[in-house]
């Protein structure tokens, strides 16, 4: 795992992607409320360039919310987010559409049309957003597709002859659609069987590195935490605890956190990832 950064309300001065990493994404002073019910209240946090930043808390903490009031699904009610400098929340709809294509986003059941194939479920946002004729978007498809480690045949499959691996995978081609810069992933090993989840890790740090990507990752899977995170989001008490290193989060005194990265499963995951123990390669059925 690539050693880097400090806590959520630090500024950023050290990162496994290199000394003084950009921050992409700065979420500043972020409330978000369900009637009384408070779930985020002041809450920081950067996400820097080339990172992988995994997400984590227990249930009702509010993971997923964040990820939706960071790309506009759901608006704050108080705070900031900043997306390359500039405050979503403040900008034109014009301006913000051009924005909101240099980020691609996984939902955790996938999302796919069901009345499409996979092929126009990935040209559907080149046509609308790109301005590609339909026979330019569909051979662009066909490459996201192959990009995820799809064969050519999956391409003019209906979402509902896809196991569960392949829905994923398929739903991460539709987010690299557009070439973003940052993909945000909701539970995106979730329902995967080891062998599926791994090799799921493994395409995401994979595509990291050829793509650039910055990379937001809510999991509840430890495996993906000790194997492909750069550092980790620690939700709780309506903020973020601590985002740092995963050397750094282990050593918190928290008793979430303690449950959480020392339990039997935890230490599992981390030893291992200590080990390096090679996974048997294999798609989920």
């Amino acid at each position: 795992m690539v050693d880097s950064g400090l806590t959520a309300n630090a500024e950023t001065t050290d990162a496994g992607t290199g000394t003084g990493a950009e921050a992409v994404i700065r979420v500043r002073g972020l409330s978000n409320r369900f009637g009384t019910h408070v779930v985020h209240e002041d809450l920081d946090l950067d996400i820097r360039r080339g990172e992988i930043l995994g997400v984590v808390g227990g249930s009702g903490t509010g993971k997923s919310v964040l990820l939706r009031s960071i790309v506009g699904l759901k608006r704050p009610d108080a705070g900031r987010v900043e997306m390359f400098g500039e405050d979503l929340t403040a900008l034109p709809a014009r301006r913000r559409s051009e924005l909101e294509r240099r980020f691609g986003v996984l939902f955790q059941r996938g999302a796919l049309f069901s009345s499409l194939d996979l092929q126009e479920n990935i040209a559907l946002p080149l046509m609308e957003h790109a301005g590609l004729s339909r026979r330019d978007a569909e051979d662009l498809a066909r490459m996201k597709l192959a990009l995820t480690g799809l064969p050519p045949n999956a391409a003019l499959l209906m979402p509902s002859e896809l196991s569960g691996g392949m829905i994923k995978r398929a739903a991460l081609a539709r987010a690299l659609a557009l070439d973003p810069e940052v993909l945000f992933l909701d539970e995106p090993t979730a329902g995967l069987d080891p062998i599926g989840a791994a090799d799921f890790d493994q395409l995401i740090m994979t595509l990291r590195d050829a793509l650039g990507l910055s990379v937001f990752l809510v999991t509840h899977d430890l495996d993906t935490l000790y194997t492909a995170c750069d550092r980790v989001a620690v939700l709780s008490q309506r903020r973020v605890l601590v985002a740092d290193r995963l050397a750094v989060v282990e050593a918190s005194d928290d008793a979430w956190i303690r449950d959480y990265f020392h339990g039997p499963r935890g230490r599992a995951a981390a030893q291992a990832a200590e080990s390096h123990t090679p996974t048997t390669p294999g798609e989920n059925t």
